[in-house]
């Protein structure tokens, strides 16, 4: 799940474990309330959480190093996707924001980077081939970025009725509400603005950026544009197209 609306369903989540309640996530930073596995601050927060009410935790790890124990539990995850095109543009501006990766200020060279696979977390079509393995298991949901964008509270109701929850129509107004982009923008438990400078240089910007779908295309050359097109296909070849609606939504 590299940049592909992450912190969008953690918001998402976190108020439908609210009831549309903003208190949460008003007050606590997004990280504390889904700690990421794969960093020694979040497995320690989940290691000394209390054993009260459900666990929650964020990963963009392949599937081929998540922890095996997930594989043999009743956990569920939800998988976010997101077209890869605005994925590339999405991590050419993270990279200049996170100290912790490399930053690059030539597009083209991040786009070659991603399409070889040489970026955190590595190839973007393996981690969804490996990922979509999956699709068929019940405690597994498959969302994507665009459809969010899209029809936010058919995606809100199908998040509820996989996790078994039930709540309001005011509820789930609540939801939309609080888990809009000009409301998370604006929040600096979410936001990641009260990360401190050695981890984020604020004067690069923020990554809440656009909230939209698309900007790819003010990135992007057309021979960019063909050439990624052609290796999606090529990599992409055995899955239901149907999966990646994005050119739909």
């Amino acid at each position: 799940m590299k940049d592909e609306g992450t912190n969008w369903i953690i918001e998402i989540l976190s108020l439908i474990h609210c009831k549309g309640d903003n208190t949460w996530v008003q007050s606590t930073p997004i990280w504390e309330r889904f700690p990421w596995i794969e960093t020694e601050t979040g497995r320690h927060l989940l290691c000394t959480k209390e054993e009260n009410g459900p666990r929650f935790c964020t990963s963009h790890l392949p599937i081929q190093f998540f922890p095996k124990s997930y594989f043999h539990s009743k956990a569920k995850i939800i998988y976010v996707m997101r077209n890869p095109r605005d994925v590339v543009v999405s991590l050419y501006h993270f990279s200049k924001v996170l100290k912790l990766l490399e930053p690059t200020d030539n597009f083209s060279k991040m786009l070659e980077m991603f399409s070889q696979g040489n970026v955190i977390y590595g190839c973007w079509f393996d981690h969804i081939c490996g990922w979509l393995s999956l699709r068929e298991n019940d405690n597994f949901l498959i969302l994507t970025y665009e459809e969010l964008l899209h029809d936010m509270r058919r995606n809100v109701d199908k998040i509820c009725h996989f996790l078994g929850t039930k709540l309001k129509e005011e509820e789930i107004d609540l939801v939309i509400k609080n888990a809009s982009f000009s409301v998370m923008k604006d929040n600096k438990m979410s936001n990641h603005s009260i990360l401190p400078d050695y981890i984020m240089d604020h004067s690069q910007g923020s990554i809440m950026r656009k909230g939209i779908s698309g900007d790819w295309k003010n990135h992007f050359t057309v021979a960019q544009s063909e050439a990624f097109d052609n290796l999606f296909q090529e990599r992409m070849t055995e899955l239901d197209q149907r999966l990646f609606p994005w050119d739909q939504c």
